[in-house]
């Protein structure tokens, strides 16, 4: 079974594995985990990215 596809280069949705002359990419997100063994360390430096910018 096919799945649909999206060109980085020009944003359009496809079936196709390539488009403009640029490989086609999965527009899904990755699935989410709550037992996510790096979510610690991904949390703590978005929060450090955060205070630098003053937003938190």
């Amino acid at each position: 079974m096919k799945h649909i596809l999206k060109c980085d280069k020009c944003g359009k949705y496809t079936m196709k594995e390539n488009c403009c002359g640029v490989k086609t990419v999965n527009p899904k997100p990755a699935k989410f985990s709550m037992e996510y063994a790096y979510g610690g360390y991904r949390r703590e430096v978005k929060k450090g990215i955060l205070q630098k910018e003053g937003l938190i």
